[in-house]
């Protein structure tokens, strides 16, 4: 994808999933490629496994920090319903959405008021190109569950065109160093499952 256009992103999931830490990342890396770059986001009761979405936007000059409905290139999901909570922000054309292959059902679902989608997947595969990710299976071999959102992360890497060490230096600076390798292991994963 070519840098010097505006390129926007929609990161969600639940309270909880790494959401911020990953927007962050993502940001760090576009400020590393020398474009400008606005974030916003929206956590409320996030910790308590409520909605949080970011809306990332990076390109050679970026005015406003929001997305407007229908314009956005990516949606990266950590979860399939909050992928489809949002899909409104979709293009409908060559839109991108990456998730995760993970269901965490709702509070109206746990307390029967509702149903989960039995058909989630085959609905978001008709909004756009879907790229089901298992991130989890994945952390797990990494022996770290906390990496879901940097595996994430490397596999939406692999649509923009940023330089490797843009990524390397951005985990470093958003990163406590003692994890900085193991997450620097689980993005690496990340990019080796879009090529899978």
């Amino acid at each position: 994808m070519e840098n010097k256009k505006v390129t926007n992103i929609v990161i969600c999931g639940v309270g909880g999933q790494g959401i911020i830490l990953a927007s962050n990342v993502l940001c760090n890396a576009a400020f590393n490629e020398r474009l400008d770059v606005k974030k916003s986001e929206v956590h409320g009761m996030a910790q308590r496994g409520g909605s949080v979405i970011t809306h990332v936007r990076f390109g050679e000059k970026v005015y406003s920090p929001l997305i407007e409905e229908g314009k956005v290139d990516f949606i990266l999901a950590f979860e399939k319903l909050e992928a489809f909570r949002y899909l409104h922000y979709l293009k409908e054309k060559n839109g991108v959405i990456i998730v995760n292959d993970r269901e965490i059902p709702p509070m109206s679902v746990l307390v029967g008021a509702d149903t989960y989608p039995a058909d989630i997947t085959k609905k978001l595969k008709n909004y756009g190109e879907l790229h089901l990710v298992p991130a989890e299976k994945t952390a797990r071999e990494l022996k770290n569950s906390r990496t879901v959102n940097i595996i994430l992360l490397g596999v939406l890497s692999t649509f923009l065109n940023f330089k490797t060490r843009s990524w390397h230096s951005a985990l470093k600076s958003c990163i406590k160093e003692k994890f900085v390798e193991l997450n620097i292991s689980a993005f690496d994963r990340g990019r080796a499952l879009r090529r899978e």
